[in-house]
């Protein structure tokens, strides 16, 4: 494993482990959970927080018709405006079933080395 040095704020590159798009500076797939770098602290990456965690549950509404579901992530800028639209997945859910999905965002300063 090697270690990423000198990553830009939003730079991206491909997990190794899951092909996930991941940010360059991640010590830790946020995917798979693998770890990708075993000098964070010496490349200013701080630990991540997460500051929105919501999660729900899907019961299914009709006793007798099967339902699908469709789960789309949609990231908007300031100004309203869709950066991102993504569909993550897709299913259905029968009678007495039920899913459910959480979406969570973990955010992590990149700060300058010591030198």
């Amino acid at each position: 494993m090697t270690s990423v040095s000198s990553a830009l704020p939003s730079e991206a590159r491909i997990c190794p482990h899951c092909k996930e798009t991941i940010l360059k500076s991640a010590s830790v797939c946020p995917a798979c959970h693998h770890y990708l770098q075993f000098d964070a602290v010496r490349t200013g990456v701080s630990p991540s927080i997460c500051p929105l965690r919501i999660e729900g549950t899907l019961r299914h509404p009709d006793r007798e018709k099967p339902c699908e579901y469709s789960v789309v992530l949609e990231v908007c800028d300031e100004g309203g405006e869709v950066i991102s639209r993504r569909v993550m997945n897709v299913g259905t859910i029968h009678a007495a079933e039920v899913r459910t999905f959480s979406v969570r965002v973990e955010v992590s300063s990149h700060d300058k080395p010591a030198v």
